[in-house]
């Protein structure tokens, strides 16, 4: 659950079904306007655009706040409507972050073509329905949240930049590489080049 100051804020203003911009800005504590040089109040940076694709294959749009989306269980969403509602995490096959609600969040390459080139957990996802997507991961897995994984998709150019796939979507989960900086030789140390690495693709 959000702070009780959100929450009563919320759905206080919710039944009155606002635009959704009015309910964010409520959301956070805004600072007094300067009457010397206005500017226009624009949506708040902390809340993310998702559309919600659930298990049976609907989706639902709105914002989630993207340090604490996840609360016992279920993914706290601020829909296009002006409600803040809770979704079991047993019924969304997956949280796309997008850039703009109109464009698809369907992916154009669900695979990379060659090894990734950013640093991270290379993973392929196996869903429920036999779904393969693959994807990067951040290599310390502190930053993993219990309820389920968070990924880059393999083409960032889409309008889908990351997907939150909770754990009761998955049939399995693979780590197909590490990708890391390149090491630094140590300082009087020849590596000898007839060596052959090993576990450098897949672990």
């Amino acid at each position: 659950m959000l702070s009780g100051q959100v929450g009563l804020r919320a759905s206080a203003i919710g039944l009155r079904q606002p635009r959704i911009a009015s309910i964010l800005e409520n959301w956070i504590l805004l600072p007094e306007p300067d009457s010397r040089s206005p500017k226009p109040v624009s949506m708040p940076s902390t809340h993310k655009k998702v559309i919600v694709r659930k298990m049976d294959r609907d989706s639902v749009s709105g914002y989630v706040s993207p340090a604490q989306f996840v609360q016992e269980g279920k993914l706290e969403l601020l829909n296009t409507a002006g409600n803040v509602v809770a979704m079991d995490l047993r019924e969304i096959k997956g949280v796309y972050f997008v850039r703009e609600f109109g464009d698809s969040e369907s992916l154009t390459r669900k695979t990379f073509t060659s090894r990734p080139r950013s640093e991270g957990l290379w993973v392929r996802l196996r869903f429920k329905d036999s779904e393969i997507l693959e994807g990067l991961m951040p290599a310390d897995l502190t930053q993993t949240i219990p309820e389920g994984f968070l990924v880059n998709p393999p083409d960032q150019r889409s309008n889908t930049q990351r997907i939150f796939v909770p754990r009761t979507a998955l049939e399995s989960l693979t780590v197909l590489a590490v990708i890391g900086a390149p090491r630094r030789p140590r300082r009087g140390f020849t590596e000898d080049q007839r060596q052959v690495p090993m576990f450098e693709e897949q672990i």
